[in-house]
């Protein structure tokens, strides 16, 4: 590989939450004592433990040399670095400067799209397990969620149950839905069918649709994300998307999302009140950094980081169906997290979720309760590590807690 996905980063004193919050028991126990001759393993938070690509660092660089770092303009290679991103990666060929806009977040950007779709108390539909930044914002801005549960094919494959879908929409009188597009947490990429279902409903009851596409980057194997907007003309005229290089490219620290709207009245109303709070400006190192990041380098170094975490998800996929009995997972084709269902192992030995969390703490293991994902017995693990570390992890948890 051209890139180094394989060195072990020492991150501990770099401002890295994932590391430096550990050992934290995350509420569940007041102070985590792990094992002796054990280090602490991140495994939790969405961000990555490889370096950025180096296009990035370089351009962060060359920038900050510059000693001046007043209010600025936009270049216009920032949104043609997105245009070009998005047409050779995501097949979009009728982007424009004037549909991009900037976002300070991803889950800022759902806000805005939220106040200007609905009226607080309004009920909103959401996939579940739901991404806890979901329900956080729903919550928060006092909207009520209304879940439809993916279920299960008899591949094991999570799908949407479209029947669930419209009768949820009908029967709370949703005009607004969130839509995860790869699904975090199970790492579903939609196939083209399953998103021109989703907007068939969606348009026959008017339902304006928000599309997390966070992850769209992080497809494995012969997976291909399709953009929500592509399907069809209302998804067209009805959605807003938001995407970031941040989950791509590890650069949430950073901050620097963007929108892509089409439909010029929804735009500028989601602008307009992105504006209102006076916060939604953007960093002129994040637009730098956007435009290392989508650059031919960006492109390779994305290709093998999919490779490197296709890898990653075989071992650990394969390692549970071969030593943990009792622990069921659905292989993700996108984003680098597993969503693990534990609740026929906790039964089995009659440990509840927060004692196997435990456990795996213990053993330097530090993955993320899924309960807060709106799924009982759910462990959530990040992936996005060298290989040889998803290794030692499996190992301990083998060795101290799931045998």
């Amino acid at each position: 590989m051209k890139y180094d996905f394989a060195s072990i980063i020492d991150r501990k004193g770099k401002d890295a939450l994932a590391v430096d919050n550990l050992p934290n028991g995350f509420g569940i126990v007041d102070e985590v004592h792990v094992r002796d001759g054990l280090d602490c393993i991140p495994m939790w938070i969405a961000d990555m433990n490889f370096a950025t690509v180096p296009t990035v660092t370089e351009a962060l660089i060359k920038r900050a040399k510059h000693p001046t770092y007043g209010y600025f303009n936009i270049r216009d290679e920032y949104y043609d670095s997105i245009i070009k991103w998005h047409r050779d990666r995501k097949g979009v060929t009728d982007l424009t400067k004037e549909e991009i806009g900037y976002e300070n977040g991803v889950l800022g950007g759902v806000a805005s799209a939220l106040h200007v779709l609905c009226s607080q108390g309004d009920n909103i539909l959401v996939h579940s397990s739901t991404y806890i930044g979901f329900t956080g914002v729903l919550n928060n801005n006092g909207y009520h969620i209304i879940h439809s549960p993916l279920q299960k094919d008899e591949n094991g494959i999570w799908r949407m149950d479209f029947e669930d879908m419209e009768k949820k929409i009908v029967d709370n009188k949703i005009h607004t839905a969130i839509f995860c597009s790869p699904h975090n947490p199970s790492g579903r990429v939609w196939e083209r069918w399953e998103i021109e279902k989703a907007m068939e409903i969606y348009e026959k009851h008017d339902v304006y649709v928000i599309a997390d596409e966070i992850w769209s980057d992080i497809i494995l194997g012969d997976h291909k994300h399709i953009p929500t907007q592509s399907v069809s003309e209302y998804a067209k005229m009805h959605t807003a998307a938001f995407y970031a290089p941040s989950k791509t490219f590890n650069l949430a620290g950073l901050i620097g999302s963007y929108h892509v709207i089409y439909n010029k009245w929804l735009r500028e109303r989601i602008e307009k009140e992105s504006s209102l709070g006076h916060y939604n400006s953007m960093n002129v190192l994040s637009m730098h950094a956007l435009i290392g990041a989508y650059s031919p380098e960006g492109n390779e170094w994305v290709d093998e980081l999919r490779q490197v975490i296709g890898e990653n998800v075989d071992y650990a996929c394969n390692y549970i169906e071969k030593h943990f009995e009792g622990v069921e997972v659905s292989r993700p084709q996108g984003t680098y997290m597993l969503f693990l269902d534990c609740e026929k192992w906790c039964k089995a030995h009659d440990k509840t979720l927060e004692e196997l969390l435990v456990s795996g703490f213990e053993a330097g293991v530090f993955w993320q309760n899924g309960e807060a994902f709106q799924k009982k017995w759910a462990i959530r693990m990040n992936l996005a590590l060298p290989l040889s570390r998803v290794k030692e992890a499996f190992d301990r948890l083998d060795k101290y807690v799931l045998n």
